[in-house]
């Protein structure tokens, strides 16, 4: 029998991320090689990655990547998209046979654009009248699973190890100036193709290593407002949770940060009058959306990246910058594969999170919501 210290304990998952300050094109195979140094806290049952400014020729148009699970699925949706969007360009998406990907479903990738008198009648927002048509396809059209719908941004995931994954959608082709990536060891969730990370909306993306206690208290509360959680992994919330708050609700980062990762009611009490107020606000208002439980995660969204753990710091992160690079990763051996000579390393504190944008010349790093 194994003693204690003789087995790996790798608190399941593994995160990576690369962000370019300057939006200086960084190759997909850079994220691919640095989140494969971590191949033991996965388990081969999801791996993906979320690139950033990956389709300038369509950098206008949303770019629909939808897994498809029979070709009755595909002409269902499809027409459901012809009646929604001008479709500008569509293809499978180009992959290569891995032997660690297998069971693959039919893999499509619509450039779209709203229908001008469809948006009108909806009286909706471009981004409003989106979201609610992908959640639309992926709640009642069965078979069908629109997986990211961002503008010049894609999300590429499977059933299988994230080196693997990358391989399988030929990533070294692909140039972005911001990349995340995720290698999943589930627990309590099925390893399918549609629950692989990341989990997207719009141009929100989310990779997350832990487990969200929270989860019913959380889902209830998003699903009043529209949302629908249908893909079977407790992570799908945060995307959502994101998506109301900043979105739907105006909150910036930083008070989004503060409702996911609350400060104690210890904590607040501690604070001068004005933040008390705010974040005692917060805490009050949004008190469903305090997201419970062990993380760490990478929100990816247009023009930027921000890090993020739980406010006990349960599960590892590390970041650093290199020049005008970004990086953060579940262990800081998945940077230096990378990156071997750094400017500036650490860890982030609990329930702070760490922002970077494009164009923040020589501020490197936002660090921001001191509150502990």
């Amino acid at each position: 029998m194994k003693k204690e210290g003789q087995i790996r304990i790798p608190s399941g998952c593994a995160l990576s991320g690369i962000f370019s300050k300057n939006g200086t094109p960084v190759a997909g195979d850079k994220i691919v090689t640095s989140i494969a140094v971590m191949h033991d806290r996965s388990n081969g049952l999801g791996g993906g990655f979320a690139g950033y400014g990956i389709y300038p020729e369509f950098q206008d148009c949303f770019a629909l990547h939808i897994f498809y699970e029979t070709s009755a699925a595909r002409q269902s949706c499809e027409e459901f998209l012809d009646q929604h969007f001008e479709i500008v360009n569509l293809s499978k998406i180009p992959t290569k046979k891995v032997a660690g990907v297998i069971d693959e479903p039919q893999i499509w990738r619509y450039f779209a654009l709203p229908l001008p008198h469809k948006l009108a009648a909806s009286q909706l927002d471009e981004k409003e009248y989106v979201a609610r048509c992908v959640i639309k396809v992926n709640s009642e059209i069965s078979g069908s699973y629109i997986f990211s719908s961002g503008k010049n941004m894609g999300v590429f995931k499977a059933v299988g190890y994230p080196e693997d994954v990358g391989e399988f959608y030929r990533l070294e082709e692909y140039e972005g100036y911001c990349w995340t990536a995720h290698g999943r060891y589930p627990t309590n969730t099925p390893g399918w193709w549609g629950g692989a990370h990341p989990f997207s909306l719009l141009d929100y993306s989310i990779v997350h290593n832990g487990e969200i206690s929270s989860y019913d208290a959380n889902r209830r509360w998003v699903e009043m407002f529209g949302y629908r959680c249908t893909l079977q992994t407790d992570t799908e919330v945060i995307t959502y949770i994101f998506d109301y708050l900043l979105r739907r609700q105006g909150l910036t980062l930083e008070e989004a940060a503060h409702v996911v990762a609350a400060p104690f009611w210890s904590t607040i009490a501690r604070q001068l009058p004005e933040d008390r107020e705010a974040y005692t606000y917060l805490r009050n208002v949004f008190s469903s959306l305090l997201v419970t439980g062990p993380f760490s995660i990478l929100f990816g969204f247009e023009g930027g990246l921000m890090a993020l753990n739980d406010r006990l710091k349960l599960r590892s992160m590390v970041a650093a910058e290199k020049g005008d690079l970004f990086y953060v990763a579940s262990e800081e051996c998945a940077i230096r594969a990378v990156e071997p000579e750094l400017d500036r390393l650490w860890a982030p504190r609990g329930g702070e999170p760490v922002i970077v944008r494009l164009n923040k010349k020589k501020e490197g790093a936002e660090k921001l919501c001191q509150c502990q």
